[in-house]
């Protein structure tokens, strides 16, 4: 299923700002990409950059009715997905566009790759390491590794290419099917 539509969920986080890293690879595979941003993630983001790299409008809310109904998402990357976005999308808390988008995605079968930059302090906590295992009860593939709680030099790089690969592993069909 390579290819189609790929809704890119970007949160408030530090990574955000390279999330083009992201939508370069996807277009590379000939996926059609819409950013979807949390509202305070608009912050992190080269918004315009992002809308002329997609061709698409970063989205932020809720189409009003008299706009366009966007194309579904054949598959969804969150990444960086924070604290906060991963216990409401555990939760089904829809407050948001891209938690109303998250929380319609099991239930429709679209594949789900979650990538959480919470430190270690945040991926201690009971409701957060719950909200992970609920998540991958209902099939989303979450790819998690705290990151240290200062940002130094000597912090890894965000796995862009590993939520790549491992959406490309979900999307592509067995050889024979």
């Amino acid at each position: 299923m390579a290819g189609g539509d790929l809704y890119v969920i970007v949160c408030a986080a530090g990574p955000a700002a390279e999330a083009g890293r992201l939508v370069g690879m996807a277009q590379r595979r000939g996926w059609e990409v819409q950013v979807v941003a949390t509202p305070s993630a608009a912050g992190f983001l080269d918004v315009a950059a992002l809308e002329r790299q997609t061709g698409r409008p970063v989205r932020t809310r809720y189409r009003r009715p008299d706009e366009p109904k966007p194309p579904r998402p054949g598959a969804i990357i969150v990444a960086p997905a924070t604290f906060n976005t991963v216990n409401k999308f555990a939760l089904g808390i829809a407050d948001t566009y891209a938690l109303g988008l998250l929380a319609e995605a099991p239930g429709l079968g679209i594949p789900v790759v979650l990538v959480p930059y919470v430190n270690a302090a945040l991926a201690a906590r009971p409701p957060f390491r719950r909200a992970l295992e609920a998540l991958r009860e209902e099939g989303v593939r979450v790819l998690f590794e705290p990151h240290p709680s200062g940002t130094g030099a000597d912090e890894a790089p965000f796995p862009w290419d590993l939520a790549f690969a491992t959406l490309t592993e979900l999307t592509t069909p067995p050889e024979g099917a």
